[in-house]
Order: C-alpha cells, then sequence, then structure tokens
C-alpha cells in the first residue's frame, strides 16, 4: 500500500457509499473488577466497573484489537442497536439506542468487523456504567443497613491518565497485549494521545480525530462557562443532587454554550430552520430568531439522557489534559519521543469550531518533531466539528489506511 503524504487533503474526495448492512442487536457488558483501582492523584476507586461492548472477533494471534474511545457525551454503544443498558441514573433515550458510529463499524464498514475486533468501552467517570459520580456507592464502604448512596461530591478527582490505565485493566482481562490500533475523535483523541503516552508501543496505529495535545484559551473559557453554568444552579447541591430535580437548567445552558462549536457557524443559522418552537416570552427578553430556540431546545433534549457530574468529569479531563504537566517533559519533542514505536494519523476537519485545524497542524508537527512517523490529513465539511459522527463516506478512506 502506497503511503499517504504527510500532509494530506481529501477535500477533493467525495463522500464513499457504504454498504448496506442489517444493524444487529448487541448488549452492553461489564467488567466488575472487584478490587481497587489505585488513581494518579493518589486516590482509589473501590470495586471498579467498567461498561464495554465489542464488535467482530478477536483473532487467533489476538492482534487485530482496536481500542475506540468515544467523544464527550458518547458511551460505550458505538454499533449497532443497544436497548437498554441497566441500573443507569439516567435515562437511556431512544437516540443512544442507535451506536453513536454505527455507520463505521461492521462489516465492510471503515471498521471492517469481518477483520478487526473493536472495543469501546464508557470512560471514567461517565453515566452509562463505568463507576462514576451517578454510581452507588460500594455496600462495604457504608455501615452496616445504611441505604445505598451514589458518589456525588465524594467522587475523587480523575485525569486522562487514569481513563486510558482503567481501559488497559479492561484490555488486559481480554487478553489483549498489542493492538492494531487506537482511535478517538474530540475528547477520546485527548484518550487515544494519552494511551499512546502511557502505553507506548502497545498500539501500531493511533488515530487522534478532531482533537489537540494543547487547549487553546477559548477552549479554556468556553468550557469554564460550562462548569460555572453547572456549578452555579441553585440545584446542584456541590454534586449531591441525586433524588431531588438537580441543576437542569445549568445542565441546558453548558451544552448550548457547547452546541456552538458543533458546527460551522455559517451553517448554523441554516441548519435552524425558520421556524421558533416554544418561543420564550418572558417580560425582559424574548426571542427573536429560530437559532435561539433550536439552542435551547437540542440542549433540552440532551438533560434527561446525561448527568450533570459527569459532565464535569469529561470538562476536567479535556481542562486537566496538561500532558506536558503530567508526565514532566520539558517539551512536546521530548515526551512525544517516547510514542516512536506507533504511526499516527492526525485528523482534522475543516472548519471545525471546536478543535480548529491549526490544533492539529500543531500535534503533527510536535510529533514529527519528537521522530513520530506522523501523517496529517484535513478533510472539509459543511458539518464542523459533528462531522466525524454522520460523514463515514470522508473518514473511511483514511481509517482504512491507518488500521491496514
Amino acid at each position: 500500500m502506497e503511503a499517504m503524504p504527510s500532509h494530506h487533503l481529501c477535500s477533493g474526495l467525495g463522500p464513499i457509499a457504504l454498504p448496506s448492512r442489517p444493524v444487529r442487536e448487541v448488549e452492553t457488558q461489564f467488567l466488575r473488577t472487584g478490587r481497587s483501582f489505585a488513581l494518579t492523584e493518589g486516590k482509589e476507586i473501590t470495586d471498579l466497573t467498567i461498561a464495554y461492548e465489542t464488535y467482530g472477533t478477536l483473532n487467533e494471534a489476538r492482534d487485530n484489537a482496536v481500542l475506540l474511545f468515544h467523544a464527550f457525551s458518547g458511551s460505550q454503544h458505538a454499533a449497532g442497536i443497544n436497548r437498554q443498558v441497566p441500573g443507569l441514573a439516567v435515562e437511556w433515550s431512544e437516540s443512544l439506542q442507535i451506536g453513536w458510529w454505527d455507520d463505521f463499524i461492521g462489516p465492510g464498514k471503515a471498521l471492517d468487523t469481518d477483520k478487526l475486533f473493536v472495543v469501546c468501552a464508557n470512560m471514567l467517570g461517565g453515566c452509562y456504567g463505568t463507576t462514576g459520580p451517578s454510581s452507588f456507592v460500594p455496600s462495604g464502604e457504608e455501615p452496616h443497613d445504611t441505604p445505598q448512596r451514589r458518589y456525588g461530591s465524594e467522587f475523587p478527582w480523575i485525569n486522562a491518565r487514569d481513563v486510558v490505565r482503567s481501559q488497559a485493566m479492561l484490555l488486559d482481562e481480554l487478553g489483549i497485549d498489542s493492538l492494531r490500533a487506537v482511535v478517538g475523535p474530540s475528547l477520546g483523541g485527548i484518550m487515544a494521545l494519552t494511551f499512546a503516552l502511557e502505553y507506548p508501543g502497545r498500539a501500531r496505529a493511533i488515530v487522534p480525530i478532531a482533537t489537540s495535545h494543547v487547549a487553546n484559551s477559548e477552549q479554556i473559557a468556553l468550557n469554564f462557562h460550562q462548569q460555572q453554568a453547572i456549578v452555579l444552579d441553585p440545584h446542584f447541591c456541590n454534586g449531591d443532587y441525586y433524588g431531588g430535580s438537580g441543576p437542569s437548567n445549568g445542565l441546558v445552558l453548558a451544552r448550548q454554550i457547547a452546541q456552538m462549536t458543533f458546527v460551522d457557524q455559517s451553517t448554523l443559522i441554516e441548519r435552524a430552520g425558520s421556524q421558533m418552537t416554544n418561543p420564550s416570552n418572558h417580560p425582559s427578553y424574548r426571542m427573536f430568531y429560530p437559532v435561539e430556540s433550536y439552542l435551547r431546545n437540542n440542549a433540552a433534549k440532551f438533560v434527561n439522557r446525561f448527568d450533570a457530574n459527569s459532565y464535569l468529569v469529561m470538562l476536567g479531563l479535556w481542562q486537566g489534559a496538561k500532558f506536558l504537566d503530567m508526565y514532566q517533559a520539558p517539551s512536546f519533542a521530548d515526551l512525544f519521543a517516547r510514542c516512536r514505536e506507533s504511526r499516527f494519523t492526525v485528523v482534522g476537519i475543516e472548519p471545525d469550531c471546536c478543535f480548529p485545524t491549526s490544533q492539529q497542524a500543531d500535534l503533527h508537527q510536535a510529533l514529527r518533531e519528537g521522530g513520530v512517523d506522523s501523517d496529517l490529513v484535513v478533510v472539509t465539511s459543511r458539518k464542523g466539528h459533528d462531522s466525524f459522527l454522520v460523514e463515514p463516506g470522508l473518514y473511511e478512506r483514511v481509517l482504512r489506511e491507518s488500521l491496514a
């Protein structure tokens, strides 16, 4: 196979028609470790549980596995139809029942399950079955006959290294020593980079999509605005809101702020359409544009399916991914030098208001300065950051070539 150039623009490639395949029913599996999991900052989680799904078959050599990290509000359910995940504090809504990368994973698709074994787990701190703030505190930590309670404010601080170490534990349990690739979009891309740093050489290929190794000032500010929207909601109760109404207004506002970066600004008004639904008639302000109700209504749908504390954890994973501090490295060239055994394909989306392509270019350059075999691929899409979720044809070629 001819190698891709170090800077390859996919804007000229039209979407590739994907074969139509029947969607299969899947179920979430749970790894219940039954033991303590030590965190990088000194605390621990007792009786760690990891929710995960797998697709395809692990070959006899056990070398065809791909670890897939989900994005900010994603889950372990990446492909097929999963009608229910038991024991959640949030609603497993209809929008979650079809895998978030279903168009990408399956026989003949970009992640071809005729050849690959794909593993996707809910991140540590999430709300879809892996231990997180909405999980019940293990009974061994409570006095006898005490009613079960959720972690809430007692959930310990975690960082990206804890997330990838927990998923490496899952791989160990599955008997997977080496990976064909680690793939992750958006926040999942930060986890893919962390995995490469934490376990040099364990994966042959690393494919971070629409992400960055350094948060810029706008990302830091917008993430902080989202955090403030949640914690300043009077129903947040310092994170101990379970059993009550919870910070739904704060979570709606946080999601509205985030939505501004998901699509290209030039298409946001177009996507909102021309109709306002449920316009606000508050005495001091009324809605004037359909985009206002579009942002509010989309965010309102999010509240029942995601936990506000987990939202804060995800924000913390992003804000706290200060790689030079995490690994006490003097420069990114020195830091990434440890990743020379893996081949990187850094993928960007033009335009992307959430992770601009300048960040992927900087990441690619830092990898090259560290002596890492790295390619940079930029796809063009009017869907902006959301493109990685809905346009498999733009990514099939780069994924196939990266994993070959």
